[in-house]
């Protein structure tokens, strides 16, 4: 028998975002909202930057998930709700039955482990690594963003397995999970820093690299060791990765490599322009859209006089 019911409702952006709210204080367990167009020619990717609140949080054609107890009625909620947010009627909605399951299970059995590039397997801790003797990274789903399933995480990724030299110095700028930074560390790369604004994303990575093994120095922005790198590599976002490109270039020891990803393919020639004064960067490899950036600092007389 289920113990649990879905009610689905489809209708505009706005409204779905009112709606949301209306339904978990109704006694909604939980609420979701996803592109009602995903996977069509209309599908309308929204993007966050680090640190701020996203502008919108639906999309145009919006779908509304609710999670209802089984006690309670999805139509009556459904009724309360479009009257709470002012609609003048009841939106069409469907309900679908959820069977009742282990929540644990059904959700550890969604990740399983990922290969990337060669000799790279990132296992969660619930699953044996398919092969020991790669370079395994034993790492959680959780709330810093990095686990190597985006395209952006796997680009740079195969990017560090294939251009890390051991001994080299390597500096992840927003570390988010500490998942490239454990990665260069298990490439040989020493030392590691990682920094991320997130204080929450810093103690996960620490935690993260604890688990793995990995001695890397973690910190926020404020606390970056005011020093040179052999290796830079910033998986964020096209606006700040502009924003940063001055101070990311400063990092970079001349004849070291910097690379960026975070970056749509439209948006590499802007990304690259930004850096330019001081690193010509180029697309080093594309995959699903995504694309990662890398170029080699020039000679310090190359460089622009402060």
């Amino acid at each position: 028998m289920s113990s649990y019911r879905e009610l689905i409702v489809e209708l505009d952006r706005a409204r779905a975002e009112a709606l949301s709210d209306a339904l978990l204080e109704l006694g909604a367990l939980s609420v979701s909202v996803e592109d009602a167009d995903a996977d069509t020619p209309d599908e309308q990717p929204l993007f966050g930057e680090p640190g701020l609140v996203p502008e919108r949080t639906a999309w145009q054609h919006s779908r509304v998930l609710a999670l209802v107890a089984e006690e309670h009625d999805p139509a009556v909620l459904a009724a309360a709700a479009a009257n709470a947010v002012g609609l003048a009627a009841v939106p069409p909605f469907q309900v679908r039955e959820v069977a009742d399951a282990d929540w644990v299970r059904l959700t550890q059995s969604q990740f399983e482990p990922i290969a990337i590039g060669k000799r790279v397997w990132v296992v969660p801790s619930w699953h044996d690594a398919p092969d020991p003797d790669a370079l395994v990274l034993e790492l959680d789903p959780g709330l810093a963003f990095g686990t190597g399933s985006h395209p952006t995480t796997r680009l740079c990724m195969e990017w560090l397995e294939q251009s890390v030299v051991a001994g080299q110095s390597v500096l992840d700028y927003g570390c988010g999970s500490g998942i490239l930074a454990i990665l260069a560390k298990k490439c040989g790369a020493d030392p590691v820093f990682g920094i991320d604004i997130d204080p929450q994303a810093v103690e996960s990575a620490r935690q993260n690299s604890a688990r793995n093994r990995a001695d890397v120095t973690y910190a926020l922005p404020e606390a970056c060791p005011a020093t040179e790198f052999d290796t830079v590599v910033a998986n964020i976002l096209s606006n700040p990765l502009k924003l940063m490109a001055s101070m990311l270039s400063s990092k970079v020891k001349p004849g070291g490599r910097l690379a960026l990803s975070g970056v749509l393919a439209r948006q590499a020639d802007e990304v690259a322009a930004a850096y330019a004064p001081w690193i010509t960067m180029c697309v080093w490899r594309e995959l699903d859209g995504w694309v990662c950036l890398t170029g080699t600092k020039r000679p310090a007389s190359e460089q622009p006089k402060q």
